[in-house]
């Protein structure tokens, strides 16, 4: 099945598949039955957080797989309380610690935290980390484009990948093409939203009768057609095996641009907008 995720090239050359499994509460022995699971049906690309606490999870899932380490691509995200150079050093080889890994794939900045500050300082940590070979690929997360502009003046390095907010009630399409624009990949986190009524809304379940998909696979194919890497967190089976089936059907432009019409100013999820919010 994993040969059936199709693959992008970020601006650095490293390949990641286009559909991940995200982790966030995933953690002891269920988590690692879900995700050496998620592995058994393909997929191999796996995202974590040292805020989620279970980098440790993760690691033990990949042990435990038949899935050699270096099919896998494994990322993880540094908090914001250790943006200071030093401190990101340290955390970064924590989560190292943490998997036992050699290596991260893919490590982000989670936050930029714009009051603290010293984002930049955590990005030199970051391009240190990949020199060294802990890390393959970096990146940011909820990262707006004067941030990235910020990185890369300073710096002379652009993240790879830009982990947003992204899903049918707030399709950031202004991100969206500033990041197509710049050569950094969009990646979708709670692609699927955080709506109980998202399985019945009037749009998206006209759009799935008409493909014999349910409305979780209409709106993982329009993550994949808009060109975002989703990381859906699934702890069924079916469910990821679902997750995964995508790639049999296309939406219409009609589709596409009916579905356009859910998204709102004021579509996120929990008001966490990147120019205010300080992750811990």
């Amino acid at each position: 099945m994993s040969k059936a995720i199709p693959e992008v090239t970020l601006n650095d050359g490293l390949t990641v598949p286009v559909i991940g499994l995200g982790t966030y509460k995933l953690k002891g022995a269920a988590g690692v039955r879900s995700i050496t699971s998620a592995i058994d049906h393909g997929y191999r690309l796996l995202d974590s957080a040292y805020n989620y606490e279970n980098e440790g999870t993760v690691g033990e899932a990949i042990r435990r797989s038949s899935v050699r380490r270096e099919e896998l691509l494994i990322a993880s995200k540094l908090p914001g309380r250790y943006h200071t150079y030093d401190l990101a050093v340290e955390a970064i080889q924590e989560s190292l610690y943490r998997a036992n890994l050699d290596y991260y794939d893919l490590y982000l900045i989670h936050w930029p935290n714009p009051k603290q500050d010293v984002y930049v300082e955590a990005w030199q940590a970051l391009i240190d980390a990949k020199k060294w070979g802990l890390v393959r690929s970096i990146g940011v997360s909820n990262f707006l484009p004067e941030h990235i502009e910020r990185l890369e003046r300073e710096t002379g390095v652009k993240p790879s990948v830009n982990q947003i907010e992204l899903h049918p009630f707030f399709n950031q399409e202004e991100q969206r093409k500033w990041h197509q624009e710049n050569n950094v990949q969009t990646q979708s986190w709670s692609p699927l939203a955080r709506v109980k009524n998202v399985l019945d809304n009037d749009i998206l379940t006209p759009i799935a009768a008409r493909h014999n998909k349910s409305v979780s696979q209409v709106i993982l194919r329009w993550h994949y057609q808009l060109g975002s890497i989703s990381i859906p967190r699934s702890t069924s089976s079916e469910r990821q095996l679902e997750n995964i089936s995508i790639f049999d059907f296309s939406l219409t432009d009609d589709e596409m641009n009916k579905i356009a019409t859910l998204s709102h100013i004021d579509g996120r999820q929990k008001n966490q907008d990147p120019a205010e919010y300080e992750e811990f």
